[in-house]
């Protein structure tokens, strides 16, 4: 890479993607509720949070995975940064990056399929993974 030229990497893309995911997970939350009335138990954008709140089942995982996905984005962001700042290789970068997606997409899945042992595990893999893109441009 020369001197004044970035390009925008895989693990960019998937820094977009991550940063997607809540937004996604928000609206899976929100969805039985849209199209119909508050007063029949229809989202309430008046009183979002609130309303949220009070789901249960697999709208309320939704919501809790939005939650948690909003919390993995600030580390997986920084790592990737870090990364890159670092010269780390870019194929690894990458792949690590596309595989923290990858996982953090079977862990939503799993958190709104309530498997808590499958999703608890999958976390955990994921965090790993975000720990090696960090620690991938040390020397």
């Amino acid at each position: 890479m020369g001197y004044g030229v970035a390009r925008f990497t895989v693990a960019y893309w998937c820094v977009l993607l991550a940063a997607l995911m809540p937004i996604a997970c928000a609206g899976l939350a929100k969805y039985r509720g849209f199209g119909k009335p508050r007063r029949e138990g229809g989202y309430d954008n008046a009183d979002p949070r609130g309303w949220l709140a009070r789901q249960q089942g697999w709208a309320a995982r939704a919501n809790a995975a939005q939650s948690n996905s909003w919390e993995a984005l600030p580390f997986f962001m920084g790592a990737v940064i870090i990364a890159h700042q670092l010269g780390a290789p870019q194929t690894r970068v990458d792949i690590l990056a596309v595989l923290f997606i990858t996982l953090r997409t079977i862990y939503v899945v799993m958190y709104v399929a309530d498997l808590p042992r499958t999703r608890s595990a999958i976390w955990t893999l994921a965090f790993l993974i975000n720990l090696g893109i960090f620690f991938s441009g040390w020397r």
